[in-house]
């Protein structure tokens, strides 16, 4: 199989890490490459881009499995009853739902894979099942894997994965957990374990087949890997051992299988109770850190003294950290959201009908306008969910305050506790003193005001104008940047009664008391002077002279 353009960088920087003395020309020489291909690939392990076209498939590479299934199916039935190619392709086509092959591509590959087949049976035949005792040497080996675990987040009984990275000499592990087990959560797995060990294995890391880094499992232990991970592992530097598929390849990376269960029971028992994966994940930060001086089963030292052992043998971390995140550009639709992997989440409104630029990362959804953060999402993993941000729909609010009532904005703000008790208050008293819509205008007035002051100074705005009996969005205006420029110590308002003169001299420099309004006049000051006199208009009533020009 031709190797792609990141496996070429791959092997020339690992021949490269292996000697280090090789020449460019040799390296050339040895991999068929141009010397300023070789070049580039010293510099970087990501290539730059070409327009070479990517390289073609076979078109039965989704049915391979079925078709293997089917031939070693063969090996037990009678000489008389096993599949012809006919037999395969209606098979496929009934069972499968799958005609993309013709009846020649079908033959070709059934003529290669049924001697291998029947090999594979031959050499397991002879092999006597067990287990062979390994000796790990420090620095050089350690395995991955996933663990189900269930967290009770936010309430909400939530099913999560478990990422553990162990040591295969000491034992030390770094264990996270993530809201799935997609490539993004693979990849930051992998940089987290990184940090916290402060190096990567020198030999290699097992893993089983996970999808986030193995696309297809081919014959023995040849795999074809994704791009992104054959770039994450070659900015790295480290090679990987697949383990064989299914259960008879799970004893080659017992020490991660055993690990996981282990953490889980002990740590994770009862079910834990967190508000978000960022918080577990800093107590489980914590445990790691603990567990050094636990005792692995057989070895007379502890987990931290062996890992120190083997911590200067590390290989040393890039100087920059890989962007595990998947960058998409999906377009806003008019309810101001854009769909990701099946899920919603709300964009400001001034995008709607534009392609905007988001960062899909395994805790978090980050949307950008060029190179500045707009905002960030946590990221939800159940189809058609959504998670809209009220802030994002202000605008279209100003001309349509009816629609905030029931608007899935303002329920998911309620539930988050962005919109408070006080701006329930505040909204009551505004539609009564001004009606439902210029009321409603009026707190959206407000809530626009949390864009360029802190929360702390708006609630405290909302508790004076309320406790003064006003409903005026640019009192609130006022009242929090008072509470702004006091300090935080002095976000703690008075009842709004008018204070002596004494004590407001004392209570200068300190806390700020609630704006009085003075009283408007209801009635007009006295006038002594002569009313005014209205003979003249006396003429406009009597009757004109006939032929008279008055």
């Amino acid at each position: 199989m031709k190797l792609s353009r990141v496996e070429l960088f791959e092997r020339v920087r690992r021949d490269r890490r292996v000697d280090p003395s090789v020449s460019v020309r040799e390296l050339a020489r040895r991999h068929a490459l141009a010397r300023r291909t070789v070049r580039s690939a010293l510099e970087g392990a990501v290539p730059p881009p070409r327009k070479a076209p990517p390289a073609k498939s076979s078109v039965l590479s989704p049915a391979m499995g079925f078709v293997d299934a089917m031939l070693r199916e063969d090996l037990s039935a009678p000489r008389k009853q096993r599949h012809t190619i006919d037999r395969i392709q209606q098979r496929l086509m009934v069972e499968f739902d799958f005609d993309g092959a013709s009846y020649s591509t079908i033959r070709d590959y059934v003529q290669r894979r049924r001697p291998q087949i029947a090999a594979e049976a031959r050499n397991r035949a002879v092999h006597v099942e067990g287990m062979v005792p390994q000796v790990h040497a420090p620095g050089a080996e350690a395995e991955v894997d996933f663990a189900d675990v269930w967290v009770r987040l936010r309430g909400e009984l939530t099913k999560c994965r478990l990422f553990t990275l162990r040591l295969s000499y000491s034992g030390k592990s770094v264990h996270r957990v993530f809201s799935s087990q997609g490539q993004e959560a693979f990849l930051e797995g992998h940089v987290e374990a990184f940090r916290v060990l402060g190096g990567v294995p020198t030999r290699h890391i097992r893993y089983d087949n996970l999808k986030p880094a193995v696309t297809q499992v081919c014959f023995g232990r040849n795999r074809v890997e994704s791009t992104r991970w054959v770039s994450f592992r070659s900015w790295y530097q480290f090679d990987p051992f697949y383990c064989m598929p299914g259960i008879e390849g799970a004893h080659e990376k017992g020490g991660v299988e055993h690990e996981g269960g282990r953490f889980r029971r002990k740590h994770l028992v009862p079910v834990v109770e967190v508000d978000s994966l960022a918080e577990l994940n800093e107590r489980l930060e914590r445990i790691d850190a603990e567990e050094d001086a636990r005792f692995v089963h057989g070895n007379p030292a502890t987990v931290g003294f062996r890992f120190g052992e083997e911590q200067g043998l590390l290989r040393p971390l890039p100087a920059e950290e890989f962007d595990c995140g998947l960058t998409l550009t999906p377009l806003v639709r008019r309810d101001s959201r854009v769909v990701v992997r099946q899920v919603y989440y709300s964009v400001p409104a001034r995008f709607i009908g534009r392609r905007v630029r988001i960062s899909l990362r395994a805790s978090e959804v980050v949307i950008f306008d060029g190179p500045r953060i707009v905002d960030r999402h946590p990221r939800l993993t159940r189809r058609f969910a959504h998670h809209d941000i009220l802030d994002h729909y202000l605008e279209i609010l100003l001309a349509k305050p009816g629609a905030l009532a029931g608007s899935a904005a303002l329920a998911q703000a309620r539930e988050e506790g962005a919109f408070t008790a006080l701006h329930d208050a505040f909204w009551a008293a505004a539609r009564t003193a001004h009606g439902d819509a210029a009321g409603t205008r009026a707190l959206i007035e407000v809530l626009l005001l949390h864009r360029r002051m802190q929360a702390a100074s708006v609630h405290a705005g909302l508790k004076a104008v309320l406790e003064a009996g006003a409903a005026s969005p640019e009192l609130v205006a006022i009242e929090a940047r008072k509470a702004e420029s006091a300090g935080p110590g002095a976000l703690v308002h008075g009842s709004g009664d008018q204070a002596p003169p004494e004590q407001e001299a004392e209570a200068a420099g300190t806390a700020s008391n609630v704006i009085s309004l003075r009283p408007r006049h209801t009635t007009l000051p006295d006038d002594s002077r002569p009313p005014p006199s209205v003979a003249a208009y006396d003429l406009l009533l009597s009757p004109r002279m006939k032929g008279s020009s008055a």
